[in-house]
């Protein structure tokens, strides 16, 4: 079934290499690494020295599906922003969006497992019907997919960071894959992870801020290049680190140095190289940021933390190699999401708020309408009103950006080359 080291990946929105790093600790080989932002791209290129394409990822003169088919897994970080709940949630309006376009690559690529990351607010209601269509277009082509919610403080990351994970495979392959457990019984403290760093410039109070910074950080904020610089985020992030006491309004070029005063007085603040081991890379890893100190910080800031990466990439590969026992908790079809656009999109004429109301399995109109507003925000729906006055509806297009030529993202991402993150 193949062995460690055999096992190739694509990655699409690759960033600076969190996820790259740790599918290289599970085995993976890259055949490709894709990066629109060229000092990220410049990160893989001299850290793993793995070939990177750099430019759109929905680009044909950056790169073509075609010349990968049969790669073991096609892995991506696709943007945030359209799903995150720090914006608009506009899902498929907005033009950043890449997660449907990833999923239509599976039909070309044809790989044995696929594997996406995002954001928090992608697991939300707002999304069920976007989720629905994704496990519904892999069913289509052949894979299983399943989401999970993973918090990164429960692989040795010091931050809670959690993130929405897509693996798909064959159902076969599927049958033996296990989401990771965590890999430490108690979460790294910010304390304990930094402290070594905060006292390498003879900060005669690290013991005592060690001791101070005793929890877990928030999530590290890495922001894009239309908004956010290098600091850690939002007031309420910011609010959060100074619980730590961790000053968050900027980034430091060295750690305290020994006559600094204690973190009581003035609290420290976060080192490129600290902020980078908080996202999860280790000092052994030796990994270093192109850039200035902005982009770094940024980049850094927008990763998947590399242990995740590692940990969900190993699982793919025991389930490739069916290593691992074959589970009984798998139905073998589509996993359900949204039932009220299941039966739309099941359906070849307009169904009725009664009807909707049978597939929902609730006894609340409320809650399918509130629904309906939600497949409204990324689906074509149309409404309707029979003589007797009941109001139908019937599922559209979908409106997001699958590969179309005529799609408005070509003329955003064009007009915004060097501010899409």
């Amino acid at each position: 079934m193949g062995s460690r080291g055999d096992y190739t990946v694509v990655e699409v929105c690759a960033g600076a290499g969190g996820q790259s790093l740790g599918l290289h600790k599970a085995g993976f080989r890259h055949q490709l690494a894709v990066e629109i932002d060229e000092t990220a791209a410049q990160t893989l290129e001299q850290n793993l020295r793995v070939p990177v394409a750099l430019g759109d990822a929905a680009s044909r003169r950056v790169w073509d599906p075609r010349d990968y088919v049969g790669t073991t897994l096609l892995a991506g970080g696709v943007p945030c922003p359209p799903f995150s709940v720090a914006g608009k949630q506009l899902g498929s309006s907005d033009e950043r969006d890449l997660f449907a376009w990833t999923i239509e690559q599976v039909s070309i690529i044809r790989p044995r497992a696929i594997m996406l990351e995002n954001v928090r607010g992608l697991s939300s209601m707002r999304f069920a019907a976007y989720r629905q269509r994704v496990l519904d277009r892999l069913d289509a082509e052949g894979y299983v997919g399943e989401w999970k919610l993973l918090y990164a403080a429960d692989f040795g990351v010091p931050q809670l960071r959690p993130r929405f994970v897509l693996v798909a495979m064959s159902a076969e392959d599927h049958s033996h894959f296990h989401w990771p457990d965590r890999t430490t019984s108690e979460r790294l403290t910010v304390g304990e992870a930094l402290h070594s760093q905060m006292a390498s410039a003879g900060w005669r109070h690290a013991d005592e801020w060690r001791s101070l910074a005793n929890g877990v950080g928030p999530t590290l904020v890495g922001g894009s290049k239309k908004h956010g610089g290098a600091d850690l985020g939002p007031t309420r992030a910011k609010q959060a680190w100074a619980e730590l006491f961790v000053d968050g309004r900027g980034v430091a070029n060295q750690p305290p140095g020994s006559d600094a005063p204690s973190a009581t007085e003035l609290m420290p603040r976060l080192t490129i190289e600290m902020a980078a081991r908080i996202q999860g890379w280790l000092p052994e890893d030796e990994w270093a940021f192109a850039g200035r100190k902005t982009s770094q910080y940024r980049q850094i800031g927008n990763a998947f933390p590399p242990p995740v990466a590692e940990a969900v990439g190993a699982s793919i590969v025991s389930a490739l190699g069916h290593k691992a026992a074959r589970r009984s908790d798998l139905p073998g079809t589509v996993g359900l999401q949204d039932p009220v656009y299941k039966a739309l999109a099941s359906s070849t004429r307009p169904l009725s708020l009664g009807e909707l109301l049978t597939a929902q399995q609730e006894d609340s109109l409320a809650a399918v309408e509130r629904k309906l507003a939600a497949i409204k925000h990324d689906f074509e729906l149309d409404v309707s009103q029979d003589e007797d006055g009941t109001m139908r509806y019937k599922l559209g297009a979908f409106k997001g950006f699958t590969g179309q030529h005529d799609h408005s993202r070509h003329a955003f991402v064009a007009e915004n080359r060097h501010r899409v993150s």
